[in-house]
């Protein structure tokens, strides 16, 4: 829980008092009940629209946020999930396969962290492998060659940093990636749900369009890291995810992403079916048939994209 939402949580412990006190006394409070809720309806939206870097990054940690499998039961007919890269193993921590958004063959890929601790260490906290990424290489490929747009679901605070997954590639793994994404010759669209921390995010961020949830942050690394490298101190995360600009607002407004799909009030945990109608309705506005009939425009426009991130001063 946010501390900014613990006020709220005790104005609305407060009025269920009221409304038992009111039923069980059979008095009539309609007005006071009706100016709480006013109250509560107002701060909110105040609260909610004015969160800070370091409680988004908070709101996008949460173990109640959405996952991608989460997101993916709701938005896509007739998943079907597939396994293993074919080199080494399977990676929980990468979820991938086919399905239909209404009536259109999709290839869907999406990071996926656990919804307890026991599937959190299965997942390995959404820190992907190497041979995670090799699998999404190779659903990327598949679709590829059946000619299928690709919906990546990013949600990672940063690919696996032990010493077997840089032992089997890491840093390769994730080069591969972004080379082959930047050429891919079927449409790609990014969502971030979450967390989209370093090149674990970027991997499958190599996309004709970029879109984020509200409440989602997209960095190059954990504001613990960045406090951790500049100031020799974790401590200072708040500091830094200030200054990092790692919110979707910041992102738009920079034009690294190009949407910003918006969440219940609350986040996209209080009503993820409402939050899911919203992602497929974009998903269903993307003219995917004529970015495929086009396709060599929509890479040049793919390259030109990445070509005009960043913003300098001398």
């Amino acid at each position: 829980m946010l501390e900014c939402e613990k006020e709220i949580l005790n104005l609305k412990k407060r009025l269920n008092e009221i409304k038992e006190f009111a039923l069980e006394k059979e008095l009539d409070l309609s007005t006071e009940i009706e100016k709480l809720e006013n109250e509560i309806q107002a701060m909110e939206i105040k609260v909610y629209e004015t969160l800070s870097p370091m409680d988004k990054l908070t709101l996008s940690r949460m173990i109640e946020r959405p996952t991608s499998l989460d997101y993916i039961e709701r938005i896509f007919d007739n998943f079907i999930e597939f396994h293993g890269d074919r080199q080494y193993r399977d990676d929980p921590c990468i979820v991938g396969g086919i399905a239909r958004l209404n009536d259109i063959a999709v290839t869907v890929i999406g990071q996926q962290k656990g919804r307890n601790m026991k599937e959190n260490i299965f997942r390995n906290f959404g820190m992907p492998n190497p041979e995670g990424y090799r699998k999404a290489l190779r659903l990327m490929e598949q679709a590829e060659k059946f000619n299928r747009p690709v919906i990546c679901f990013v949600d990672t605070p940063g690919a696996y940093p032990g010493m077997g997954a840089e032992e089997r590639g890491q840093g390769e793994a994730i080069a591969r990636n972004l080379m082959k994404m930047s050429s891919l010759k079927v449409p790609i669209i990014t969502i971030v749900i979450g967390e989209g921390g370093s090149g674990g995010a970027l991997a499958m961020s190599v996309a004709d369009e970029i879109w984020m949830l509200e409440h989602a942050v997209y960095s190059i690394l954990t504001p613990e890291g960045f406090a951790t490298i500049l100031w020799k101190d974790s401590k200072k995360a708040k500091e830094a995810a200030d200054i990092m600009k790692i919110t979707a607002q910041d992102l738009k407004q920079f034009n690294i992403i190009d949407k910003i799909i918006k969440e219940p009030l609350g986040g996209a945990h209080i009503n993820v079916d409402e939050t899911a109608e919203i992602i497929k309705s974009s998903l269903l506005a993307v003219p995917f048939k004529d970015m495929k009939d086009n396709i060599q425009e929509t890479i040049d426009l793919r390259y030109k994209k990445y070509r005009r991130i960043g913003q300098y001063s001398e």
